[in-house]
């Protein structure tokens, strides 16, 4: 039956760790059954808009008391409630029922589409534009000489961010830039390739062009027309629209690749997805991330800008510098605090015990939880990431 459905898992008892969050479960098994599936094969746990909403399904077999489902990308993670009389020969009938939920979550993957997406756009300043849809937020920039747009989403989509960009402007596309490589920013990038000009640093190019390795599988080579065709190091300018539109690197904070995108003349930043408004931020640290690094681009960004200037954030609605400060705060106040845990000698698991991060929970209602938060702070401080543990899908359908 694992070979039938390429059901790569393990089970690992030894790793206990305290999850509040489970409705009065006091351990369960970090771990407990990880999947290696195909990226058609996602959770029962469907998302609401760019949120994962996920459940506590119910188990039919003796002493499961429940089963959690995590978002992991694409790759669903099952999470065994730790039971101390549960013993290899009762996690039997566990294997026998994740085929069988498997096989529910993929008729019900196969139901789903983009049909119910609804592209909303909305004018920023001057005659720059963001458009919401599913996947990150697009930035629109029209004019007399065409159009530009900063991120794709999705490519299914496609056909409605055509025409949410027909309602803006009857001029044509004439360049599409990438902030970084995630799929549901650049997933676009083979259908708009076909018509417009695609613009990345080159490690976005090197990531679609080779594929990259993801925790529990990896990421398959884009199609060709779905490569950016210019690409460079530190930063290019696009000059359309009598606007200088700048595109400049900043490395190391969401992922190695990551671009933020200036408007000077209509006041508007786009950041990608170094800046979100939901909550904690993901920071991709198989593909180069990390919290200082990030810290370091918002700042520069705020020191390169004025106080009136409007941020499209990679997620989440239109935010201001005074939004942006409040986002570094929240960074370098967190950071801070692992940081002075760690020099006391206090565990990563003593911090989580303490509940070190209490002020900010609010914060980790999301889909990047406190004590995943915590983990990647911890990590980034030792320089120690390691993708395995830290990768959390950040709020993507489908996301490659």
């Amino acid at each position: 039956m694992r070979a039938l459905l390429g059901l790569a898992g393990q089970v690992n008892g030894t790793n206990l760790d305290e999850n509040p969050s489970l409705g009065g479960v006091p351990a369960y098994i970090r771990g407990a059954l990880r999947t290696t599936l195909p990226t058609s094969l996602v959770p029962l746990c469907q998302p609401e808009g760019n949120r994962p909403a996920c459940t506590n399904f119910r188990g039919p077999m003796s002493g499961l008391r429940s089963v959690h489902c995590e978002w992991i990308w694409a790759f669903p993670r099952f999470h065994l409630p730790y039971n101390p009389s549960m013993n290899s020969k009762r996690l039997v009938p566990f294997l026998f029922f994740v085929p069988l939920l498997l096989l529910i979550t993929h008729a019900a993957r196969a139901q789903q589409d983009f049909s119910k997406v609804q592209i909303k756009a909305t004018k920023v300043a001057g005659s720059v534009y963001m458009l919401e849809g599913a996947g990150g937020n697009i930035g629109v920039s029209v004019g007399e000489d065409g159009i530009v747009i900063v991120d794709d989403q999705f490519a299914p989509l496609a056909g409605k961010i055509k025409e949410a960009l027909k309602g803006i402007s009857d001029k044509p596309l004439k360049f599409v830039l990438n902030t970084h490589f995630h799929g549901d920013h650049t997933g676009g990038n083979v259908e708009f390739g076909r018509e417009a000009t695609i613009i990345a640093h080159e490690n976005v190019r090197k990531r679609l062009q080779e594929g990259t390795a993801v925790p529990g599988g990896e990421v398959k080579p884009a199609a060709r027309e779905a490569l950016p065709v210019i690409t460079f190091n530190d930063r290019t300018t696009v000059h359309l629209n009598g606007e200088d539109i700048r595109a400049i690197h900043f490395p190391n904070g969401h992922t190695d690749g990551d671009s933020v995108i200036f408007f000077p003349k209509s006041g508007v930043v786009h950041m990608g997805d170094d800046f979100v408004t939901y909550g904690f931020p993901f920071v991709d640290v198989h593909n180069g991330g990390s919290v200082s690094g990030m810290i370091a681009g918002c700042e520069k960004v705020l020191a390169m800008t004025a106080p009136d200037v409007k941020f499209i954030p990679g997620h989440g609605p239109i935010s201001t510098s005074s939004g942006l400060r409040k986002y570094v705060n929240l960074l370098k106040e967190t950071r801070a605090l692992v940081a002075q845990a760690a020099k006391e000698g206090k565990s990563l698991d003593d911090m989580k015990k303490a509940r070190l991060l209490v002020n900010y929970e609010d914060l980790g209602k999301g889909f990047i939880k406190v004590d995943g938060w915590l983990d990647v702070l911890h990590a980034d401080l030792q320089h120690k990431p390691s993708a395995d543990a830290l990768y959390q899908k950040h709020g993507h359908e489908d996301e490659k």
